[in-house]
């Protein structure tokens, strides 16, 4: 059993699949809900302050390197284009944007992308956290639904 909540806890830690991916596999397992809930949401979390204080940093670094350069240069204006099309929308609901960002589970949305978008534009960092932690509960809350079937009886399928 505590290796099917290892795989639940490095699972949520992977960038892109992250707890809308463990969430699934914990419940294919049989694990219990909360402890499985608990166990993504810490895994998913768990990143998120080390990718805000050292992914721009590392970017900008390798940004002129001869291998890499390339993918962190565009990384690079790649945030950077998309938090400004973000500020000018949002304005001062950044953080509520960066919330439903996180929360609503898509692909290529999450804690990871979220949060290095935050660590791009240099937004506070507290505001970042609270508002990616949201959003990673609201993410889990829907991944939870999905996987045990509300809104199939909701709707009536």
């Amino acid at each position: 059993m505590l290796l099917k909540y290892i795989l639940v806890f490095i699972v949520s830690m992977v960038p892109l699949i992250e707890l809308r991916g463990a969430i699934p596999i914990a419940v294919g397992m049989g694990l219990p809900k909360l402890a499985s809930f608990i166990i993504a949401i810490i895994g998913n979390m768990l990143p998120v302050p080390i990718i805000y204080l050292f992914a721009r940093g590392t970017l900008v670094w390798g940004k002129d390197k001869p291998i890499i350069g390339g993918f962190f240069t565009w990384c690079l204006e790649k945030g950077n284009k998309g938090g400004k099309k973000l500020q000018a929308k949002a304005g001062r609901g950044l953080y509520w944007a960066l919330f439903l960002f996180v929360g609503i589970p898509l692909p290529g949305t999450g804690a990871w992308t979220g949060t290095l978008a935050a660590s791009i534009l240099k937004l506070d960092f507290k505001k970042t956290i609270i508002a990616v932690m949201c959003g990673v509960l609201f993410a889990g809350c829907i991944m939870m639904a999905v996987s045990f079937g509300l809104f199939d009886v909701l709707l009536g399928i």
